[in-house]
């Protein structure tokens, strides 16, 4: 059987006009090749590594259709990428970025939204203490201010520095003798005394027996499970510590109380410790720490008592300490009896002391170095 076809009586030369000649690349030099060939490998941008191996296949004499199925593109932008490298050479595999949409808030809304962001809504008539993305962007479109996404809300307020944050507590320093106070322990972290150790000492607790929160690591979705308590009858204890900045080692003891019979007992271990020196004990104003027997076995054991500005715990070096504590040797845990806790922490201290240095650089940029730092942001 023949089938007769429309294109069977026409000559050679008019079926070689119906599709379109190859296209090539011009010869590429060794040099070129060892460039395209390390721009595939290197760029960081998909669209240039893209035209350099459609230049690359096409030097080696890749016909259009092959090249173009390798890289998923359709045939027209193989040869637009060739031509473009015969007129243009390198400079045709740069991107041709476009200038983007304009955008839709101008920089005077954006300032506003993030001002409005940072008010309380109650301020603004509307019954919730808190903006949410959803009812910020809510209420930018009603009141006409902006009609916007909430990603774009959230990048508008990335890009005004204002972000979602905790709340945090503060109180005032009411000390009239803050400034010379604060000096005064600054100095002690700051130029030891030559003829004393300076140890910053207070009180760690209540330590009672419960579930303590915490984080690690665990698998996706199913974190540590810890039990639920309501009656918690087994009382509490007490860890009295000190902080030996000359070595960075924590000295404690575990006490029922801490009254100042538990503390003067553990100020009279650390003065049997190092009796040939004097002692600056910086303590805050527990009751306790101020009651006059201590005072006056202070002065008569060569220690001096170095007492906080009110309202100012953040100065006393052994803060710090007790947060990691906290963090890692208590939270997360369950203990059922005192004995197994006080072994957890003491087991946390020694490893501590095992690897302690010198304390030294105590909050050297922060703002209570400045001349005109003032108390009542303490």
């Amino acid at each position: 059987m023949i089938v007769w076809s429309p294109t069977a009586m026409l000559p050679v030369e008019v079926l070689s006009l119906a599709r379109k000649p190859e296209v090539f690349v011009r010869e590429v030099s060794p040099e070129e090749g060892r460039r395209l060939q390390k721009i595939t490998k290197t760029s960081r941008q998909p669209i240039r590594t893209r035209r350099a191996i459609v230049v690359m296949a096409s030097a080696q004499h890749q016909p259009v259709p092959a090249i173009a199925r390798l890289m998923q593109v359709s045939q027209a932008y193989v040869r637009q990428v060739i031509h473009d490298f015969n007129e243009r050479g390198f400079e045709a595999l740069d991107p041709k970025w476009s200038g983007g949409r304009p955008p839709k808030v101008d920089r005077a809304t954006r300032e506003r939204i993030a001002c409005i962001a940072r008010c309380c809504p109650r301020d603004l008539g509307h019954p919730f203490s808190t903006w949410s993305l959803s009812k910020l962007r809510d209420m930018l479109a009603t009141s006409k201010i902006a009609d916007i996404s909430r990603e774009t809300l959230r990048t508008i307020l990335r890009e005004q520095g204002v972000s979602w944050q905790a709340t945090k507590t503060w109180k005032a320093g009411t000390d009239p003798d803050f400034t010379t106070k604060m000096n005064r322990i600054l100095d002690l972290y700051d130029h030891p005394p030559a003829d004393g150790r300076v140890l910053c000492v207070d009180e760690f607790g209540p330590l009672n027996l419960q579930p303590r929160p915490g984080r690690g690591w665990f698998p996706t979705r199913k974190p540590k499970r810890l039990r639920a308590t309501y009656h918690r009858d087994h009382g509490v204890r007490h860890l009295l510590g000190a902080l030996d900045l000359a070595t960075g080692r924590i000295h404690y003891r575990i006490r029922d109380r801490k009254r100042w019979i538990e503390f003067l007992a553990f100020l009279k271990t650390l003065r049997a410790r190092w009796p040939g020196e004097k002692l600056y004990f910086i303590a805050d104003n527990f009751s306790p720490h101020k009651r006059a027997e201590v005072r006056d076995w202070a002065a008569a054991n060569n220690v001096e008592l170095v007492f906080l500005p009110t309202y100012s715990s953040w100065l006393n070096w052994i803060e710090s300490e007790f947060a990691a504590l906290r963090y890692f040797a208590l939270n997360g845990t369950d203990h059922r009896s005192h004995d197994e806790q006080d072994t957890a922490i003491g087991a946390y201290i020694r490893w501590h002391n095992q690897h302690a240095r010198p304390k030294t650089e105590f909050a050297v940029n922060s703002t209570i170095r400045r001349p005109d730092y003032l108390p009542n942001v303490a």
